[in-house]
């Protein structure tokens, strides 16, 4: 799996001229899964975007990253993105060998929103998966963190 964490002031995703889904101060993830998927680092990714710690202490601006998406109340809008798996290392045109296939990618994206949603009362909201997206954000810091596990 992988996975483009953005910390973001807004974030909204819209299908065919509709918000789908829209989000305050949070985090944009941007979800890719790949061939080599197992439970445990679906497990393993999002107990790690819960405690990762990118947001300043407020009364303590000198201090950076000492507070988590729990910590400051955030958002989630979660975004499949298959692409995060392309390889252009060789030619012009990106190849997706490593991206999960479709059917069983979806299943995995429902199980982590499931899992997510176990594990916290924090908004989330999502893209539709499969559709062609358009994702508007306003990164904030700007603060970008890749997980890959």
């Amino acid at each position: 799996m992988k996975l483009v964490l953005q910390r973001v002031n807004n974030a909204s995703v819209t299908v065919e001229n509709k918000i789908v889904g829209q989000i305050d101060k949070g985090l944009l993830i941007l979800l890719g899964v790949s061939k080599d998927y197992s439970e445990k680092k679906l497990d393993w990714m999002i107990n790690k975007i819960l405690s990762l710690r990118l947001w300043n202490d407020t009364e303590n601006e000198n201090k950076g990253f000492q507070k988590n998406i729990q910590d400051i109340n955030g958002d989630f809008l979660i975004v499949s993105q298959f692409t995060l798996f392309g390889d252009c290392t060789q030619g012009t045109k990106p190849k997706f060998n490593d991206s999960m296939p479709g059917e069983k990618a979806k299943e995995i994206y429902e199980l982590f929103l499931k899992k997510l949603k176990e594990k916290t009362d924090l908004k989330i909201q999502t893209g539709e998966f499969g559709a062609m997206m358009d994702v508007k954000l306003e990164n904030s810091g700007p603060i970008t963190i890749i997980l890959e596990k």
